[in-house]
């Protein structure tokens, strides 16, 4: 009997994780890894928040805590606190008693219960993404069942920027009851944002066109050093009157990547539909993961409702926000310095993890088989993975392979 399974095709590579599994089976003493999207200290080294460390030696001489279930919306103290520090504590929204928040399994969870609520109770079944975006987007709208993908334009290769005509066009196009995933700041993986003017026009569009916005909030405080600057995007929407969902991520951000720390901060128009609305997550959460869990929870929570924490947490994302920023502006330097062919002026204007280098798949090509340097196909950068010690061999790679495939 043949086996059940002999019909099931072979799945393609995640290109991010192949990538950085080629680099660290690379034996090369010079290798540079700039893959996966993760926080490195100039020693590229994985570095635990010294606030965390704190957190966790507090919690673990704490006898009072256990290891019961939390709820199926999760930890209430941790979701409220994620909500005010994406909406402001003194926002009307909370005030109304009309935003609330959902823990869950880190800003990928949080797309997918939200993007199956969307499916699921208001039946929408189209949703846009930007071109280019973070790939795991159309595989959780897909997965949480909606049927129609589409994208709007975003990067403009020739100038290295938005294109902000484009983008626009495709949204005044879009269908109404589109879900229009939208990053709230840092955007993955160009690290090109709109400006607060541009914003206010995206605005108008998606309120004129009848869109609904669906922010993903990964790096908040990451970004800039600051929670507010990065969250305005999604405080104008909402003091704008918007309806909206926002997914966010604390994995950047407090560096708890294998916690899987999110949150879903729903706003509503009106609170009397609060609780209909949460009873309809309830059932969702409960049919995919039962509830959420606890350690990385109360440590974000901890930190966040702790007046004295909340600040050492601040100097943290400061300073992981400064050390990418002094990246940027180091390999910008060192390009033209060395004469660089092109532009390189975008690598500063970018914010965030990545950079859109304007790399060519060739040249990527070029610089993994004969420089040892990992970086995606699309020319993508995670600039942790620069630092003081490779910064100048990497200019250096850059600047010869550019030279010898200029096109």
């Amino acid at each position: 009997m043949a086996s059940r399974f002999a019909d099931v095709k072979l799945g393609p590579p995640i290109e991010v994780f192949a990538v950085n599994k080629a680099c660290v089976d690379d034996p090369h003493p010079d290798k540079v890894n700039l893959t996966i999207g993760a926080y490195r200290t100039d020693e590229g080294k994985p570095w635990v928040l010294p606030v965390v460390r704190k957190t966790e030696r507090q919690m673990a001489a704490d006898e009072t805590l256990n290891h019961e279930y939390l709820p199926v919306l999760g930890l209430e103290a941790f979701s409220s606190a994620a909500t005010s520090m994406l909406l402001g504590p003194d926002h009307p929204a909370i005030a109304e008693g009309r935003a609330f928040g959902v823990q869950t399994l880190s800003g990928t969870g949080a797309l997918r219960v939200g993007a199956e609520f969307l499916s699921r109770q208001l039946k929408y079944s189209t949703f846009y993404m930007s071109n280019p975006s973070w790939e795991n987007h159309r595989l959780v709208f897909f997965n949480a069942g909606f049927t129609e993908f589409r994208e709007y334009r975003y990067w403009d290769a020739a100038n290295r920027t938005i294109d902000f005509s484009g983008l626009i066009e495709d949204l005044k196009a879009a269908p109404e009851n589109s879900v229009i995933i939208l990053h709230a700041c840092a955007h993955n993986p160009t690290g090109c944002d709109p400006t607060h003017e541009q914003w206010e026009k995206i605005a108008d569009v998606i309120k004129e066109k009848k869109l609904f916005p669906f922010f993903d909030s990964a790096y908040q405080g990451f970004a800039s050093g600051d929670l507010d600057k990065d969250a305005w995007a999604v405080r104008c929407f909402v003091s704008r009157g918007f309806e909206l969902v926002c997914a966010q991520s604390f994995a950047k951000n407090f560096g708890l990547y294998n916690e899987r720390v999110g949150n879903l901060t729903m706003v509503l128009k009106d609170k009397q539909f609060v609780p209909q609305v949460k009873s309809q997550v309830t059932l969702i959460v409960r049919g995919m993961y039962s509830n959420p869990p606890n350690h990385g929870g109360r440590i974000v929570s901890t930190v966040l409702n702790n007046p004295q924490l909340f600040e050492e947490w601040k100097e943290c994302i400061r300073t992981m926000a400064n050390r990418i920023l002094s990246m940027r502006s180091g390999l910008k330097q060192r390009l033209q310095a060395l004469g660089t062919p092109g532009t390189w002026d975008h690598i500063t204007t970018q914010i965030g993890m990545f950079s859109y280098t304007g790399l060519t798949p060739r040249q990527v090509e070029h610089l993994v088989n004969h420089y040892h340097v990992y970086l995606l196909k699309s020319g993508r950068i995670n600039m942790c993975g620069v630092t003081s010690h490779n910064i100048d061999y990497l200019a250096k790679a850059i600047h010869e392979t550019v030279l010898l495939h200029s096109n």
